[in-house]
This record gives C-alpha cells, sequence and structure tokens, in this order.
C-alpha cells in the first residue's frame, strides 16, 4: 500500500497554512525532509508576520486616491497610502498634522519643524507647494489631551515623498500638544464654474489627468453644490440644476457621475462617486451650479482691521450685524477669518466709538460653535430678516496679531 504523505505549504498572504494531500509519485518524499520543511516555512512566516506587526506606519483612508480607481467613502481620486493627514484647517491640504502608528493617530512636535517638512507633508497628500508651517494649536478643536504626541524632531530635506522617509525621533520627551506642527499647502485647482456671469455661476468642471470635463446631473443635489461653491470660496449654493443651452455645454469628457457628497465636505474629491469617464451621460446632462457672491466681512470705525462695527456684504452692499444672541465665539470666528488676534471683550459705552450703521442690517440672531473658518458657516436668520436698529450693531475688538499667524 502506498504510503500517505502531506506536504505542508505555507501561504505568506495570511496567518494560515494550507495542507495538500499528495498521493503516488509525490508521496515518495522522505517524511523527515517533509518535517524540516514544514519547521522551515513555519519559522519563516513567524518571521514575516512579526515584522508585519511591528511596522510603525499603516495606511491612512483619508488621503488621495489613484485617478484611475473608484472612491472610497471619505475620497475618490486614489485609494490611500499616505500616512500623513491635516486637521482643523479649512480644507484638506492645511491644518495640525498628524501621523498613524500602529492604528492610532498622533500629532508631531514642532521642534525642529521646517519648511522642508512641511514640504514633504504636501507632496504626499498631492496638494501644491508648501506655503508656511503654522503652529498647529491654531487649528481647532485641539488635539484631545489623550492623543499622544507619536514623533518629534523630523528632519526632511525636502525632496522626500513621504513623511516616513525623513529622520525623526519616535522617542517623545518634553512635548506637550502646545507644540503640536502645522503645514499650509497651496491647494491645488481641481474644480471650476465656467460659461457664467462670473467665478462662482457656471457649468461644473473638474480635472482629471491634466484635462477638464464636466459633471453629469445623475445623482448630483444641493449638498454638492455646497462643496463646489465652499471649495471655490464662493457664497452659499442658491442653485443647482441641469445645464445647458448648445452654447454653454461642455465640450470635452464627462469625467463624473454619481457623485453623492454630504455638504460637509471640503473638497469635491472627498465624495464618493462613480468612475471616471464611466457613465453614459452627454452634455444634455452637464450640470449647472450658482453660488452667492464670495462672503466678505470688515470691521470699520476703529484704528486698524482688527477693530470697529462689523459689517457684511451681501448682493454687492455693505451692511450691519445685529447683536441679538451675538457671544465670544462669534467674535473668535470674527477675528480668525480677519487674521486678527483674539477678541477684546468691547462694553455697549466703547462700541458707540465706533458709530452706528445707517444702511441695511443684514444678519440676526448669528450663532458660531467657535470652530468655523468664516462667519457666513454659522447659523443666522435670512439674510435681511431681523427686528433690530443700528443702536444694536456688533463692535468687535481683536488683539492686533495673532502670533501664531506671523510669517503666513
Amino acid at each position: 500500500m502506498a504510503r500517505l504523505f502531506f506536504l505542508i505549504v505555507a501561504f505568506f498572504t495570511g496567518p494560515g497554512l494550507l495542507v495538500l494531500p499528495l498521493t503516488g509519485a509525490s508521496a515518495s518524499f522522505n517524511s523527515t525532509f517533509v518535517l524540516e520543511m514544514h519547521h522551515l516555512l513555519c519559522s519563516t512566516w513567524l518571521r514575516m508576520a512579526s515584522m508585519q506587526q511591528s511596522a510603525d506606519w499603516v495606511s491612512d483612508t483619508t488621503g488621495h486616491l489613484p485617478e484611475e480607481s473608484l472612491g472610497t467613502a471619505q475620497t475618490i481620486h486614489r485609494e490611500s497610502s499616505s500616512h500623513v493627514r491635516l486637521v482643523g484647517g479649512p480644507h484638506r491640504c492645511e491644518g495640525r498634522v498628524e501621523v498613524q502608528r500602529n492604528g492610532e493617530w498622533g500629532t508631531v512636535c514642532d521642534d525642529g519643524w521646517d519648511m522642508n517638512d512641511v514640504a514633504v507633508v504636501c507632496r504626499e497628500l498631492g496638494c501644491g507647494a508648501a506655503i508656511w508651517t503654522p503652529s498647529g494649536v491654531i487649528y481647532k478643536p485641539l488635539a484631545d489631551e489623550d492623543q499622544k504626541v507619536l514623533i518629534q524632531d523630523v528632519n526632511c530635506t525636502g525632496v522626500e515623498e513621504n513623511l516616513i522617509q525623513c529622520e525623526q525621533d519616535e522617542d517623545v520627551y518634553s512635548c506637550s500638544h502646545n507644540e503640536d506642527a502645522g503645514a499650509k499647502c497651496e491647494f491645488p485647482e481641481t474644480v471650476q464654474l465656467v460659461g457664467g456671469p462670473g467665478r462662482c455661476k457656471g457649468r461644473v468642471e473638474v480635472k482629471h489627468k491634466g484635462q477638464w470635463g464636466t459633471v453629469c446631473k445623475a445623482g448630483w443635489n444641493l449638498s454638492a453644490a455646497k462643496v463646489v461653491c465652499r471649495q471655490l470660496g464662493c457664497g452659499r449654493a442658491i442653485l443647482t440644476q441641469r445645464c445647458c443651452s448648445k452654447s454653454t455645454q461642455g465640450q470635452g469628457p464627462i469625467w463624473l457621475s454619481e457623485v453623492s457628497c454630504s455638504g460637509k465636505e471640503a473638497d469635491l474629491q472627498d465624495c464618493p462617486s462613480g468612475l471616471w469617464g464611466k457613465n453614459n451621460c452627454t452634455h444634455d446632462e452637464d450640470t449647472w451650479v450658482e453660488c452667492e457672491d464670495p462672503f466678505q466681512l470688515r470691521l470699520v470705525g476703529g484704528e486698524s482691521k482688527c477693530s470697529g462695527r462689523l459689517e457684511v456684504l451681501h448682493k454687492g452692499e455693505w451692511g450691519t450685524v445685529c447683536d441679538d444672541g451675538w457671544g465670544e465665539k462669534e467674535e473668535q470666528v470674527v477675528c480668525k477669518q480677519l487674521g486678527c488676534g483674539e477678541p477684546v471683550f468691547v462694553s455697549a459705552k466703547d462700541r458707540r466709538r465706533f458709530g452706528f450703521g445707517n444702511g441695511r442690517i443684514w444678519l440676526d440672531d448669528v450663532y458660531c460653535s467657535g470652530q468655523e473658518q468664516s462667519l457666513e458657516q454659522c447659523r443666522h436668520r435670512f439674510w435681511g430678516h431681523h427686528n433690530c436698529n443700528h443702536r444694536e450693531d456688533v463692535a468687535v475688538d481683536c488683539l492686533e496679531h495673532n502670533p501664531d499667524l506671523l510669517g503666513a
């Protein structure tokens, strides 16, 4: 009777071993040889598994996706292998620097942090050129006290593709979240509105493989329009519809369809969509979006741009803001938007020195959480709806300079 032997074959893509029964001529292997091979393969697999588990960096699902692939719930361009992210900023290319190690996100100490390090972060995230090295503490909310500071003394030459390739010390000492590093990169131009009366109204186009193309209306809604308006620095989304007359239709590729946004994304890239260029749409279904003009505010009647009566621009006309419900968090947003320092309390008596407005009262019952980057993002009544007079105009006094913004 032929003896039956089993050849143990180790597969390094998983923790299990596949056992294959071999008979006939294959069964003539010496049993000692089989056992030795088994021990060798098992020990090799264990060493590789140990190396895998001890790796300091793991993949991130919040970075760029390859343009050829279908996006995850958070991005649509590249399936990310990024190990870094920017948190708390106005978009994905600015914020507090965080890295991931062993499945845990943590911050970076700013000891030795410079423009070379920021350049590598910008490159890894697929952003534009490095702009500056802000302190991470200016981005709200601040890092949680329980979150670790994972690395310090980062020393990049500026040519590395990933932050993990730079010299760095993982033995962090004497570094608190008050020293968290930040980064600001240019935000790449990937969306535009064309064919309309100004840059905030028109046919939606996205850039892919260096070429601009349109977006199909299938699946599109006002939430996606909000993302586009925010990304372009325009005001609120007021209209989205199927485009267009023959004269304003797109002529190139139709890059996207079935775009599904929540409306909270900072970048259209963060919204799931269908595959790039894979759809059954025609240019009769191109998407048209209209946003309000860019939101602007100013402080007038004071000695500098950082103090005075608050005015906002709407429909080409400056108007004031009523103080109903106005408080410290709202002042924080205004000071932040103007690039000034922290707000200083202004009494009703002191407010008079800025004078009263005499035009429109545009906003009332404004409510901010304090984390907004712009007053436009705060809740308020409809424009022009109020129960106020100009004696209730808001006045704001900020410190002249924000030390964290010096050198911007």
